[in-house]
């Protein structure tokens, strides 16, 4: 797996989990439309959910197999990887969570009920 194609699978990954949010969303709204009856409003929000969450188990799976591709190609480029030019790729991200090496796997020990709206 070449580094594109690790790119390109990082992307699906992405597309697939903001999918997964916007039929979430989609069920909220009929949660939040009064023109529909509680009870069809609530059955009906709680099945798209479940689909829309289906798809969390898809994401987890590409996740890990993503990060052991990511792995064994570190093992590859070996003492490559660890060098001062590819921490400047890291340097120049955005995100300080992967930006910032203190802040590295932050969302991992947040407390499960945290949220975090952007």
């Amino acid at each position: 797996m070449s580094l594109d194609k690790l790119a390109t699978e990082l992307d699906e990954t992405a597309r697939q989990t903001a999918e997964m949010i916007y039929k979430i969303n989609e069920s909220l709204e009929v949660l939040m439309d009064t023109s529909i009856d509680c009870q069809t409003a609530r059955d009906t929000a709680v099945q798209q959910m479940i689909v829309a969450l289906q798809a969390q188990d898809r994401i987890q799976q590409r996740s890990d197999n993503i990060a052991r591709a990511a792995r064994v190609m570190a093992k590859v480029i070996g003492e490559v990887a660890d060098s001062l030019e590819h921490e400047d790729v890291w340097a120049g991200l955005t995100l300080d969570e992967l930006r910032k090496p203190g802040l590295h796997a932050v969302a991992a020990r947040a407390e499960p009920d945290d949220v975090e709206l952007f």
